[in-house]
């Protein structure tokens, strides 16, 4: 259910029966040893996932967020936010004028700021639905780690999916850090070293396949959930 496996009239026959898309949105930055594209890889497999059990569209992913904090680390691509708000805008405002009605944004990163996205468009636009999730924020996801007595971080055990890992990762726990709100991407890059922010580095594949569990089924309920869209007034 991926446009890249469709062409412009099965996307025509879709919109006949269906007014629902999902957006992933994501990064391009470092994640200690796992993929520069795990922001993206992430949301894209809960996307999958959700469209196997219900059938929604699945738009091309944005592979580039907001990451000024990570740029001392090569690999990094990072947008301006005003630039991110208004390309994730102009993807949402097409897919509307294509007459896409109910648009579920997964995101991937932190630093995008697609809250403030979707409300812009939604005055822009008053007949389209708007709903965006942080998969890593769920309750859902934070009551795993919670039952395994985890602590889920930046490109620590939270992000070692099969098919985020490109490398072998340390055995050993990292000391968490935390840099402060301010600082230059150097000083970012010296504080953090590999780039985690500290805790186990990979847990086994059956606590990442609960992880994945939990953020499917939120987003499963979250596609089932989407009010239909009101008529606009012109």
């Amino acid at each position: 259910m991926t446009l890249e496996r469709m062409n412009w009239m099965q996307v025509e026959e879709y919109l006949r029966r269906d007014d629902r898309i999902m957006v992933v949105t994501g990064a391009c930055e470092q994640h200690g040893y796992l993929s520069l594209l795990a922001d993206v890889l992430e949301p894209m497999a809960i996307a999958e996932r959700a469209a196997a059990r219900e059938p929604v569209l699945i738009a091309p992913p944005l592979p580039f967020g907001v990451s000024p904090h990570f740029t001392a680390y090569p690999g990094t691509i990072s947008l301006r936010l005003t630039t991110f708000m208004m390309v994730v805008s102009e993807i949402l405002i097409a897919l509307h004028e294509q007459g896409f009605r109910r648009i579920l944004v997964l995101n991937g990163h932190g630093g995008n700021r697609i809250g403030e996205v979707l409300t812009e468009v939604a005055n822009a636009r008053p007949d389209i639905v708007l709903d965006t999730l942080n998969w890593w924020q769920l309750p859902e996801v934070q009551a795993v780690a919670a039952r395994h007595e985890l602590i889920a971080d930046h490109a620590n055990w939270l992000e070692n999916f099969p098919f985020t890992r490109v490398t072998a990762v340390p055995a050993e726990t990292k000391p968490r850090v935390n840099p402060p709100v301010g600082r230059g991407a150097a000083d970012i890059r010296a504080m953090l070293g590999d780039g985690s922010y500290g805790g186990p580095y990979q847990v086994s594949d059956e606590i990442m396949a609960e992880v994945l569990g939990a953020a499917t089924q939120v987003t499963v309920a979250r596609l089932r959930s989407l009010p239909p869209a009101r008529t606009a007034h012109r």
